[in-house]
């Protein structure tokens, strides 16, 4: 194997703290800081400093090695894009506050890539004429902005972070799903040689369009995404993404619908209790404007409305809860008693669960006063079904009926079936082969290499430090010199001897540093092997720790470099 230089700590520009960051919240966070990993630069915004800059660099290698062995052909494109494709496609809206927009000097509108859909449309409509050219997979690593209203989590959920995404490029729907299917099985080998715990879910498209789409989701508690799992068969999937049918029911025997007062009980927990009914039997009405339009969300009273669902169904319009000041001149909307009977002005969308012929107690659209014998159907229409509910541990599995289990995930990989979406919008065509123009379909491809980093580590910690992988590592052996000059030349011979064999050294040689600070650093750091040049070193021989058992032997020198470079 080739000579590697060998990483001293003497000259390393990294400073390991022996506190959390003040405004740490999540074990990544403060371990990648600590470990003198990054550093935040604003926030949102970080700087990879040396340690952390080698271990992004091993995911971008594992990245590479599998994107390349599915035929993928590795582009840069600039992150600094014009706007008229993404107002072609419709995204210079869609994202909203999300994108960074940016004027040059001479009034042009440009933004920050958060993704790249469009430019590579129009690198394959410049560079690809026929169908021979096709199918191609391209893809780069490259950093992605987003303006985050809250950047949080280190680098789990920053402004800038760095991504690897591919799109392919076929002529047929069944090229698509071979080209899809390529790439599923890239992104299981990547996640299993990083060595990430994941899952792979059902998930919406969002913004992004497209029919079929799947998450790669590291479970975590920092993770942001709830996914439920289904303990007795293979459905999984994102919260946001799970749908129920829609299942009617005999309403024949329901009596007429009537009003009944119930004085002070403006919310479904005081109605519950004064009518001695459970919360289930309540109908709940959320108003909500759609660009500046009230619309009303019926979900039965002992479930939350998931707003993002309610957000995503309703993209790019900007959706908002109403105020107090939305009631003034609206007789027909009373306060804390809203009922879907007779709200003709109003657009009704309800969660499958409200299905028709199913009875509820609601407002009655009068003070103090509810209604009970309301039937879906009979007494109120729906203009539109859509789940709106959060969804809850223990809700049947919609594959086998099961109570699902919830946990929460980092989401690290994305992939999609996109279509024509992008295609159609720039009118990317080839010739075919009966010599007609054929439109191209497109898949797109996600993994964020810097969040996979966070995810590691948050997967992959105890309550010393940091313990990677040997393949994303910074280095395979941590040689640590306990203090002493022989100690220190010690550890510099075994040093340059392991670096000869190209095994990947970062060795402890700080003077002046306590034999109590480099060991806590080096369980800090989280290296695989730590190698010790302590007490025994006159004797020829050293301690070797595995970090991530903690076992530990002492070898004679040469018997501890035949073990690491074995």
């Amino acid at each position: 194997m080739a000579n590697v230089p060998v990483q001293r700590m003497s000259q390393l520009m990294a400073k390991t703290l022996r506190d959390d960051p003040a405004d740490a919240e999540v074990l990544s966070h403060k371990l990648l800081v600590r470990a003198g990993y990054v550093r935040r630069t604003a926030a949102g915004i970080w700087s990879w400093l040396p340690l952390g800059k080698k271990v992004l660099a091993n995911v971008e290698r594992v990245v590479r090695e599998e994107m390349d062995a599915i035929g993928g052909q590795e582009v840069l494109l600039p992150a600094l894009l014009p706007r008229e494709p993404y107002e072609a496609t419709g995204r210079w809206d869609e994202y909203g506050g999300e994108l960074f927009r940016l004027q040059d000097r001479k009034g042009g509108d440009y933004l920050l890539g958060p993704t790249h859909e469009e430019i590579f449309t129009l690198l394959v409509k410049d560079q690809a004429s026929s169908y021979k050219d096709l199918p191609v997979i391209l893809y780069q690593i490259q950093s992605k902005y987003r303006d985050e209203a809250r950047p949080r989590a280190g680098i789990l959920r920053g402004r800038e972070f760095l991504m690897k995404d591919s799109y392919s490029f076929d002529t047929a729907d069944e090229g698509l799903t071979e080209s899809y299917a390529l790439h599923r099985q890239a992104y299981q080998r990547i996640f299993e040689r990083l060595g990430l715990d994941y899952r792979i879910v059902a998930a919406t498209a969002g913004a992004m369009g497209g029919s079929k789409s799947e998450e790669f989701l590291a479970p975590a508690e920092a993770g942001e995404d709830v996914f439920a799992d289904c303990p007795n068969c293979d459905y999984a999937a994102n919260t946001e993404a799970i749908t129920y049918e829609l299942k009617p029911v005999d309403a024949t025997d329901v009596p007429a619908a009537e009003d009944i007062p119930t004085p002070d009980t403006p919310t479904i927990e005081t109605l519950a209790a004064s009518l001695g009914v459970p919360a289930s039997a309540t109908l709940k009405n959320l108003l909500v404007k759609v660009d500046g339009e009230i619309i009303a969300v019926g979900v039965p009273g002992d479930r939350e409305v998931d707003m993002g669902k309610v957000e995503a169904h309703f993209a790019p319009a900007v959706v908002e809860l109403v105020t107090a000041d939305d009631f003034t001149g609206r007789p027909d909307l009373v306060r804390g008693y809203v009922g879907p009977q007779g709200m003709d002005k109003l657009k009704y969308i309800a969660d499958p669960r409200v299905a028709p012929g199913t009875a509820w107690i609601t407002g009655a659209n009068k003070e103090h006063t509810h209604a009970k014998n309301v039937v879906a159907g009979r007494d109120f229409e729906v203009d539109e079904y859509v789940d709106v509910v959060v969804v809850q541990e223990g809700d049947p599995c919609p594959k086998c009926g099961t109570g699902l289990k919830l946990d929460r995930a980092i989401e690290i990989g994305h992939i999609f079936q996109l279509g024509r979406k992008y295609t159609d919008a720039l009118k990317l065509d080839v010739l075919g082969q009966n010599g007609k123009p054929v439109r191209v379909t497109m898949g797109s491809y996600g993994i964020g290499v810097s969040r996979a980093v966070a995810a590691l580590a948050e997967q992959h910690a105890d309550d010393k430090g940091l313990v990677w992988s040997k393949e994303v590592a910074p280095a395979d052996v941590h040689v640590v010199a306990a203090g002493k000059a022989l100690q220190t030349e010690l550890a510099l011979e075994v040093s340059g001897k392991l670096a000869a064999a190209g095994v990947r050294v970062l060795v402890d040689d700080r003077a002046g540093v306590s034999p109590g600070v480099k060991f806590t650093d080096a369980e800090l750091i989280g290296v695989p092997q730590i190698l010790v040049a302590g007490r025994r070193s006159a004797e020829g021989v050293v301690e070797l720790k595995d970090r991530r058992t903690g076992e530990r032997e002492e070898l004679p020198v040469e018997e501890a470099i035949a073990r690491l470079t074995a």
